[in-house]
């Protein structure tokens, strides 16, 4: 069952988050990740690759990326190096969502289109992890997986800091029932037959109506709150980017909105 509380992150407004620009392009910071480099970039930096990417933030790093299957695969740079060595790839990455570092100077990097980045630190180790969460890898608990291999390698929660990037919006993000409970039972550990009903009765529920009697609307990046605050970390501790890929095209590419298989880039480097 769910008990844990949290705020109104669809309506409230985030001082957490921060434009930059390069080359008077814009991208964001978050504030709880100052001590590394890093960036939520938009897609005025379409189709730079991470490699471009991160040469912006850091003039020296190894780049490591993965194949994004919509899964909770969290790889280690080692473990990519590895699985690359060992078989034919397409594209020569793995199958995975997401990475986190072992060393520093590891730039890693996750990319997104109304899908949620998750970009993660650790204060006291300097290790970070970057996240692809789509509503299958929220659905398969992708953030509480990364969360775990943090603590496996000696970190403590109270040490992370975790920053949500720019999403669709659960305010127009449609989804099917089926799809919707689905994504309820990464919260919901009883009652299977009331999922929607549970959710939709939590204060600040993730789910919200929808005209289509068949269908709700929720919010992606609220259930991953939910899910780190189950696990024992704070609010103040996780940050939500107060934008939305569907609703500023000007911004960010939106595959619901235009079909089109075009990603901005979210990377952030271990020290």
């Amino acid at each position: 069952m769910v008990i844990a509380f949290v705020s109104d992150t669809r309506s409230s407004v985030n001082t957490a988050w921060k434009w930059q620009t390069w080359q008077d392009l814009p991208y964001l910071t978050c504030n709880l990740l100052s001590q590394w480099s890093h960036g939520f970039f938009t897609r005025s930096f379409y189709p730079r690759s991470p490699e471009e990417l991160t040469s912006i933030l850091t003039s020296e790093a190894e780049v490591y990326r993965v194949k994004q299957v919509h899964g909770n695969c969290v790889l280690t740079p080692k473990e990519i190096k590895t699985g690359m060595q060992r078989e034919s790839l397409e594209d020569n990455f793995p199958n995975a969502d997401g990475i986190i570092t072992e060393q520093t100077l590891q730039a890693i990097w996750v990319a997104s289109a109304d899908c949620t980045p998750l970009l993660m630190g650790d204060v006291k180790t300097g290790r970070v992890s970057a996240i692809h969460a789509g509503w299958r890898g929220t659905a398969q608990r992708i953030a509480p997986e990364a969360i775990s291999r943090f603590l496996a390698m000696g970190s403590r929660l109270e040490d992370l800091r975790v920053a949500m990037g720019p999403a669709i919006n659960g305010t127009v993000y449609q989804v099917t029932k089926t799809v919707a409970i689905c994504i309820g039972e990464s919260l919901v550990t009883d009652n299977p037959d009331k999922i929607l009903t549970i959710l939709e009765n939590m204060p600040n529920s993730p789910v919200l109506s929808d005209a289509h009697p068949d269908r709700v609307r929720i919010d992606v990046r609220l259930v991953n709150l939910i899910q780190l605050l189950q696990l024992g970390l704070q609010e103040e501790q996780i940050a939500i980017a107060p934008y939305c890929t569907y609703q500023q095209p000007d911004y960010f590419f939106s595959f619901r909105r235009t079909q089109e298989k075009k990603v901005q880039w979210s990377g952030i480097i271990s020290v």
